[in-house]
């Protein structure tokens, strides 16, 4: 007599995403609610204000992703940027200065960032389907999958940087910029709220 199979538990969304990740763009996750993406071995994270993130979308090319996590922009660049951003915001004079600029990645490859919302599902759910997204990081550009994805990602021109791929110190330069003047703006708004 044959045996029938115990029925299987829904595919959970989580596990999709997950595939996702790991399978079509072979970046390693880290598992939990919510899923987050291994940052460091395939790319490095600059975290920035949202309005100096769209400063610096000009010195990207189409093809670098870049997510939104609330206000804030965090734009993927080259493995083992996050090492060497302290030397290039000292060499551009930016060092001295408090910035609203973190970098997630570097030491050897250690870090994380939630994985932003893949575009199909935010898709749906900005549809009316499922959850509300916010909160959520989704992705403002997404990545490609089957596109060779880190030769799109800004890197140092003279570490050896892919044919085409962005400066990463024009980058930095002008993140660092806008992260500069929005400190500014804030200071200047609480002198006058005090005065």
């Amino acid at each position: 007599m044959p045996s029938v199979p115990l029925p299987r538990a829904p595919l959970d969304p989580g596990d999709r995403v997950r595939r996702w990740y790991e399978h079509e763009l072979g970046w390693p996750t880290v598992p939990g609610t919510p899923l987050h993406l291994s940052v460091g071995a395939r790319f490095d994270v600059l975290d920035v204000p949202a309005e100096a993130g769209l400063a610096g979308l000009r010195h990207l090319v189409p093809g670098s992703p870049v997510a939104v996590h609330g206000d804030r922009m965090r734009l993927l660049v080259a493995p083992g940027s996050a090492d060497e951003l302290p030397g290039v915001l000292d060499w551009l004079e930016w060092g001295g200065l408090p910035l609203d600029l973190r970098v997630i990645g570097g030491d050897g490859g250690s870090g994380v960032m939630e994985a932003p919302v893949l575009p199909a599902v935010a898709a749906g759910r900005c549809a009316g389907e499922g959850r509300s997204l916010q909160g959520a990081a989704v992705w403002l550009r997404p990545p490609e999958p089957g596109c060779e994805v880190e030769a799109s990602l800004p890197t140092l021109s003279a570490m050896g940087g892919v044919g085409g791929a962005p400066d990463l110190v024009r980058l930095v330069d002008t993140v660092a910029t806008h992260c500069h003047r929005i400190r500014l703006r804030r200071a200047c708004a609480q002198a006058l709220a005090f005065s």
